[in-house]
C-alpha cells in the first residue's frame, strides 16, 4: 500500500480531472477502504483544496473551483502535451498571449525530465501546426533564453547567421520577441558592441555565464520594433471591419485570428491584424456577408482592386 503522502497525492490527482468521482470507485483506485479515503479527502481540506462531498446513491467527490490556483498533478503524457500545447499558444499571434504563454512554457518545462523534453522537441519538431507554421524552435533553447531575459543575466550560446560560419557569442539578453511565425532574441552583443536580433533556430547551446549586467536603453520604441527593422519585416496592418452578420457567424470562419465584436444580433465588428492584406480579403470573402472597411485605407484600397480584379475576370469576351 502506498504511504500516505504519496496517496494524497495520487487522490489529488484523480480528483483534477474535474469529474465526479464515487467513494467506492476513488477507494478502488487508491486501494485503501472507504474510510481511509475520508481521511485522505480531509487532509486535502486542510491543504487548502477545495474537496466537494455528496451522499446518497449518487454520492461521491470533486474538486470544486478554488480561490486560487492549485499546483497541477501530471502524468508523462499530459506534460508533453501542455508543453507542445502552451509552445505553439505562444506563437499564435494573439495579443497579449505570447508573453504569458512564454512564461507559462518556461515554467513547465524548467520541471520537466531530460526524457521528457526530447519527447517535447520531437513533437513539436514532426508536427505540423496551423499556429506554429515557423521553424521549430526547442522548448530548452526558448526557456533557456527567456529566463537569462528575465533574471538579467549574460548568455553564451552558438550562433549560425544565414550563409555565415559558426560563431560563439556572449550578449546582454534583452527580450524574446515571436514575430512572422519566428523567435528572436533581442541583445546586446558584447563583443560587437552593439544591439543585435539573433533568431533562436539558429542559436545552440544557450548558458547563462552567472553574470549580472545593468541593462542598457534600447534604440528602438519596443523590441518588437526593433525586430522588424532589423529583419526589414513589414510593420503589420491592423484591419477594422464592420461585418453585417452574426458574431457566431464569422467566429466560425475567422476563429482565433480575429477579434470579434458583437454590436447587435446581426452585425460585428471584426478587427484583424496582419503583415498581408491578401489574408484578411480573403477571410472576408469565406465570410459570404456584406461588410463596410472601417480601416485602415490601404485596406478599402486593396479589397477595390480585388473586387475591379473579379469583376473584369466575369466579362464577356468581345
Amino acid at each position: 500500500m502506498a504511504n500516505t503522502s504519496s496517496r494524497t497525492l495520487r487522490l489529488l490527482s484523480l480528483l483534477q480531472t474535474h469529474r465526479h468521482w464515487s467513494g467506492l470507485e476513488l477507494a478502488d483506485r487508491l486501494g485503501v477502504s472507504e474510510r481511509t479515503l475520508r481521511r485522505d479527502v480531509e487532509r486535502l481540506r486542510e491543504l487548502g483544496y477545495p474537496v466537494g462531498a455528496a451522499r446518497g446513491t449518487d454520492g461521491g467527490y470533486q474538486l470544486a473551483p478554488g480561490a486560487v490556483l492549485p499546483p497541477l498533478l501530471l502524468d508523462d503524457e499530459e506534460a508533453v502535451a501542455l508543453a507542445v500545447g502552451v509552445g505553439d499558444a505562444a506563437q499564435s499571434g494573439i495579443a497579449g498571449m505570447e508573453e504569458a504563454s512564454l512564461r507559462a512554457l518556461t515554467k513547465v518545462v524548467r520541471v520537466l525530465p531530460p526524457r521528457l523534453r526530447a519527447r517535447v522537441d520531437a513533437l513539436r519538431a514532426m508536427t505540423l501546426s496551423a499556429v506554429a507554421s515557423g521553424p521549430v524552435v526547442a522548448a530548452g533553447v526558448l526557456t533557456a533564453v527567456a529566463q537569462a531575459c528575465r533574471d538579467v543575466e549574460r548568455l553564451r550560446f552558438g550562433y549560425t547567421a544565414r550563409g555565415s560560419a559558426p560563431t560563439e557569442r556572449e550578449v546582454e539578453p534583452h527580450r524574446v520577441v515571436a514575430l512572422g511565425g519566428r523567435w528572436y532574441l533581442v541583445a546586446y552583443d558584447l563583443d560587437r558592441h552593439d544591439w543585435r536580433s539573433f533568431r533562436l533556430d539558429r542559436l545552440t547551446e544557450p548558458t547563462a555565464t552567472g553574470t549580472r549586467f545593468r541593462p542598457r536603453l534600447l534604440p528602438a520604441e519596443d523590441a518588437v520594433a526593433f525586430v522588424q527593422a532589423a529583419s526589414g519585416a513589414p510593420a503589420p496592418y491592423t484591419v477594422e471591419v464592420l461585418v453585417h452578420a452574426p458574431s457566431s457567424r464569422v467566429r466560425q470562419v475567422v476563429g482565433r485570428w480575429g477579434s470579434i465584436e458583437p454590436l447587435d444580433q446581426d452585425s460585428c465588428r471584426l478587427t484583424m491584424t496582419s503583415t498581408s492584406l491578401d489574408w484578411p480579403t480573403q477571410a472576408l470573402g469565406n465570410v459570404g456577408a456584406e461588410f463596410e472597411v472601417l480601416g485602415p485605407p490601404e485596406f478599402a484600397a486593396h479589397v477595390q482592386e480585388w473586387g475591379a480584379r473579379f469583376i473584369r475576370a466575369t466579362r464577356a469576351p468581345t
